[in-house]
């Protein structure tokens, strides 16, 4: 789905590959279902196709007719793997694929290790052109997720990325021989996240309002805020002036707030619902703490590492977080952050409490962080791998 309100990940790394000369063209294969859109789309130049779904079965043979008609006959190996798929997906790669070759394209990316693979694989072997795909983390770490088959995609590829290197030995694990994965993390438009200036006092709390915690995230599981409401109240029972601000909508937020109500903390704690990237990064950046407490969900859902943290490092706001799958490596205990174990309220209290008590520490995990970023994130660098990747062949 393009564009999708909480995958600003995916725009940014378009737009610092059109920076580079990339000719891109972006296929949707669900149309958006959400209203509001970030204002960074506007600046994206590729033309968006909506691939039509089926309906009928007429349809699909329709698909193939016109396929063979662009494409020529299709080898058995396909054609085998077009009946054996669902019908809707074969349909939608076979129209990707018409579409690809009346446009010239000689490549196809696609994000996620699911669906937009199994579209891309199977348009890309019907077309007669190369195609890679990024894994993130639920496309790898779902309860759901079929390792074959995920080997099965990364056997055909191109090439594959992935956004850690915790990801990295997953696909190693499983089977992907490594000379096919490339670790590319996630990069942010750097210029974008100015970070913030100002002396240790910047990161002390207000008397009037109180140390300022906030999360950011899908209200779901994984994340982890259940934990982060807890360790309000853990804080709030040890005397600290401090306040919580939840961004992000999602199937827990009635819980959540019910979880707030129980623990006392209407007063103190704001959900705010899905907010745009400007509102989002205010918020973040006038923050004095930014915590990420993820956890591996109970269907094995986990975070891979979350574009919030690395936009809060970006900023010069400190970070909580937990060493679930990649995060440990943006955010370093006691050198780029503080990190704390899953499910532990206790924990994350105490953590922030610790960042409270000692504003030059803060300041110093916030320093090096945004070094971190600027070194290791940044979308111009990320851009650069990912057309590296395609060499010789590179294309779009």
């Amino acid at each position: 789905m393009y564009p999708r309100f909480s995958e600003t990940f995916i725009v940014t790394e378009i737009l610092a590959r059109e920076a580079l000369g990339a000719d891109l063209e972006i296929f949707s294969l669900r149309a958006p279902v959400d209203p509001r859109f970030h204002d960074s789309l506007a600046r994206v130049q590729a033309p968006v196709r909506y691939v039509p779904r089926v309906r009928r079965a007429e349809d699909l043979w329709t698909a193939l007719a016109t396929a063979r008609e662009v494409l020529g006959p299709l080898p058995d190996r396909l054609l085998a793997e077009l009946l054996a798929a669902d019908a809707e997906d074969a349909a939608q790669a076979l129209a990707v694929a018409v579409a690809a070759r009346r446009s010239g394209l000689t490549h196809l990316h696609a994000h996620f290790a699911s669906l937009a693979t199994t579209v891309a694989r199977l348009a890309a072997l019907a077309a007669g052109i190369t195609y890679s795909f990024t894994a993130h983390a639920r496309d790898l770490f779902h309860e759901q997720v079929d390792d074959a088959d995920v080997l099965r995609k990364a056997a055909d590829a191109h090439h594959v990325v992935t956004i850690s290197r915790f990801n990295v030995a997953h696909l190693r694990a499983i089977g992907v021989a490594p000379e096919r994965v490339r670790l590319v993390y996630n990069g942010l438009d750097l210029e974008a996240f100015p970070a913030r200036t100002g002396t240790d006092d910047d990161v002390e709390a207000t008397p009037t309002t109180g140390l300022h915690v906030v999360g950011v995230g899908r209200l779901v599981e994984k994340k982890g805020f259940d934990d982060l409401l807890h360790a309000v109240a853990i804080l709030r029972g040890r005397g600290h002036r401090v306040r919580a601000t939840l961004v992000g909508g999602g199937e827990l937020e009635e819980r959540l707030r019910a979880t707030s109500s129980a623990l006392g903390l209407d007063d103190v704690v704001t959900f705010t619902g899905p907010l745009p990237q400007p509102q989002v990064r205010d918020v973040v950046g006038t923050a004095d703490v930014l915590a990420a407490p993820c956890v591996v969900g109970s269907d094995g859902n986990a975070d891979g590492l979350p574009t919030v943290v690395l936009e809060a490092m970006a900023l010069g706001t400190p970070c909580v977080t937990t060493g679930v799958t990649g995060l440990g490596e943006a955010v370093v205990h006691e050198s780029t952050g503080l990190v704390v174990d899953q499910h532990d309220p206790t924990g994350l209290a105490e953590a922030v409490a610790r960042l409270d008590a000692d504003p030059a520490l803060a300041r110093s995990l916030a320093t090096a962080a945004r070094a971190l970023v600027q070194d290791r994130f940044d979308s111009r660098r990320q851009a650069a791998q990912l057309q590296a990747a395609l060499a010789p062949e590179a294309a779009a």
